[in-house]
């Protein structure tokens, strides 16, 4: 076997539009496991909104969530790191962004909050499968109630993303991890948290080198995971940015991880 494991996105690579993963992509998992592989997801959802879904999968092992600060044992639910903002630096960022007026989202390990209830709020909640409670000053309930922040995160409109991904990224600088996740969607990690460091825990975890590693996604999110990996693979309908350094394979609504996974994760070289 070429890849020992594969990881990989779920929202753009893995899971399609309509929210369903493919009976091939199904089938091509299968497989790659009954030969010894291990299949992982490491994704920006929140723990409560990626374990079901693994889980209806029939995964095992471990799951990674929120750009994989935190991972889980899939079958115990149990968490086997959660890395969390310092709470000063938490409370300054959320401080921040909404006093840029910003639709804003607060992530605890578990809950979720939101300071707006709106059209975005309730699209996001149906596609995660989660419900977020709405606070008007998210900064002032973070510190009253001592939260212990994975993430922030803003919606944003598609045209205005890549700039207020910039703008943040300037604004707290070295102290933060800015990236996109989706089209909509701009988060705030510490920094150092990204999915690169995600596949470090899950190579030393497995005793896998990360050459023996195989990554695929589609977002901003999913360049520190791609790079560390010896398999770099980018759908189609992926940023330019991490297409410039993967393989391309067919768009996640044309199965593109079913098309890694047998044509290269399966084999012990490459097709060219």
């Amino acid at each position: 076997m070429k890849y020992k494991i594969f990881i990989s996105d779920f929202d753009g690579t893995l899971v399609r539009d309509d929210g369903t993963v493919s009976e091939k992509n199904k089938a091509a998992i299968c497989r790659y496991r009954e030969q010894g592989g291990v299949f992982a997801v490491c994704t920006g959802r929140m723990t409560p909104a990626i374990l079901p879904r693994v889980r209806e999968l029939g995964l095992n092992g471990l799951v990674a969530s929120f750009q994989g600060a935190v991972i889980t044992e899939i079958e115990s639910g149990k968490t086997l790191r959660c890395s969390v903002f310092q709470d000063e630096l938490a409370y300054r960022v959320v401080r921040m962004l909404e006093e840029r007026g910003h639709h804003t989202h607060v992530y605890t390990a578990e809950k979720m909050y939101c300071n707006v209830a709106d059209e975005a709020l309730a699209m996001y909640e149906r596609v995660c499968g989660v419900k977020a409670e709405i606070v008007p000053c998210l900064h002032e309930f973070a510190r009253n109630h001592s939260l212990k922040i994975v993430k922030a995160v803003v919606f944003v409109e598609k045209e205005r993303r890549a700039q207020t991904e910039e703008t943040l990224a300037t604004l707290f600088g070295a102290d933060c991890y800015v990236t996109s996740s989706a089209h909509y969607l701009v988060e705030v990690m510490p920094a150092g948290r990204n999915k690169g460091e995600a596949l470090a825990f899950l190579s030393d975890y497995y005793g896998v080198d990360p050459q023996e590693i195989a990554a695929i996604g589609d977002m901003n999110n999913d360049i520190p995971l791609v790079a560390a990996a010896g398999g770099k693979f980018a759908v189609e309908n992926a940023e330019e940015g991490l297409k410039r350094i993967a393989r391309v394979v067919p768009s996640c609504e044309n199965d593109g991880v079913a098309y890694a996974l047998e044509r290269y994760a399966m084999e012990e070289e490459e097709h060219e």
